[in-house]
């Protein structure tokens, strides 16, 4: 249902930046004399240029990182199974889409507590969503800094950008306009619409 589409924001109508922002938790991968991946939640800036996060002081990808700094920052977005059993022409193979995003990047370390902290708060904040009951690091009093003293905080700047973005842009009209209804309510639909504005 649709090749694999490499698209930015003018034809998906999200940028790869949206797409880290909104789904924060992301594979960091580097290969120097050997391949080193990592999960972390990161934060991006709003024009997409700097990524920001840490890591665990005992990670090894930390030593790894600081002798080659060059490394690929993997997003996957809102996914899904296409089910020809939503169709009216049952004639069309199953599929998936998704959204995700590859950015390569040359990261540098911070080694600043006051970075460090002032990362950590502001991950925090934008996790807790600023509700009433909403937590803040300095209800842990003298833990927090002890226990920001396990991270290091870094800064990657972005060298480029390749979204993969495969939502419905190559479905015929109706096959689509069924994919969205019967997907109404699941994220993938908003990001199916965003990229194809004026149908479904």
């Amino acid at each position: 249902m649709g090749a694999d589409t490499a698209a930015d924001a003018a034809t998906t109508g999200h940028a790869p930046r949206d797409l880290l922002a909104a789904y924060p938790l992301a594979w960091v991968i580097s290969a120097g004399r050997e391949l080193h991946t990592t999960l972390l939640p990161l934060q991006i800036d709003g024009v997409g240029e700097v990524i920001r996060g840490h890591f665990a002081r005992s990670n090894p990808h930390v030593e790894a990182l600081r002798a080659q700094p060059e490394a690929s920052v993997l997003v996957l977005g809102p996914h899904g199974y296409i089910s020809p059993s939503w169709l009216s022409d049952r004639t069309q193979a199953p599929s998936w889409n998704y959204a995700a995003a590859r950015f390569d990047v040359e990261l540098r370390f911070v080694e600043d507590e006051a970075f460090t902290h002032a990362l950590l708060r502001a991950q925090s904040a934008a996790h807790e969503g600023g509700g009433p009951a909403a937590w803040s690091p300095d209800e842990m009093g003298e833990r927090f800094a002890r226990l920001a003293r396990g991270v290091v905080g870094f800064e990657a700047r972005v060298l480029s950008t390749i979204p993969r973005y495969k939502l419905g842009q190559a479905d015929r009209d109706d096959v689509f306009a069924e994919c969205l209804r019967a997907l109404a309510g699941d994220p993938l639909a908003g990001w199916m619409a965003a990229a194809n504005p004026g149908r479904g």
